[in-house]
């Protein structure tokens, strides 16, 4: 008897320490096993940031690559565009999880995320970096998602 207690506690202690994949895992998941290959989205990225009027864009994805970007305007952005790199961590579905998984793991004060109950990928997010601050926030919001071909 003495012997099955010792194995027993450590059986618990093994079961306990297998966490459940995080909703940011099982979303993750979801994303990938969906394998869209060729897609579409608008994008809106809402922070204190000079190109607010840009809002919102329309991303097309083909292949992992950025097939283009387009201003509310109806204009292209290119890469040689003066706020392309900030609109870049944010123009495939990949490199938004990509971004959203930096932020989970940093040390934002407050980070909200509602995900799509069809594919897995981030529909809006929330992000305060220092709740104490003012004009630190960058909110995502992915929106009119199409799967093309």
């Amino acid at each position: 008897m003495k012997k099955i207690i010792p194995f027993a506690l450590v059986l618990i202690l093994v079961a306990c320490s297998a966490a459940a994949p995080s909703e940011y895992d099982q979303n993750l998941k979801k994303w990938q096993d969906s394998n869209i290959a060729h897609y579409r989205y608008t994008l809106f990225l809402g922070c204190f940031c000079i190109f607010e009027n840009d809002m919102p864009l329309t991303v097309e994805v083909k292949d992992g690559e950025v097939v283009s970007v387009t201003r509310s305007d109806g204009t292209i952005v290119n890469p040689s565009d003066s706020f392309y790199e900030f609109y870049e961590p944010y123009i495939t579905m990949d490199r938004i999880l990509l971004e959203l998984e930096t932020v989970l793991s940093s040390e934002a004060d407050d980070v909200a995320v509602t995900y799509d109950p069809a594919y897995g990928y981030p529909a809006n997010i929330a992000i305060d970096y220092i709740k104490e601050a003012i004009d630190d926030e960058l909110s995502i919001q992915v929106s009119d998602f199409v799967v093309l071909e």
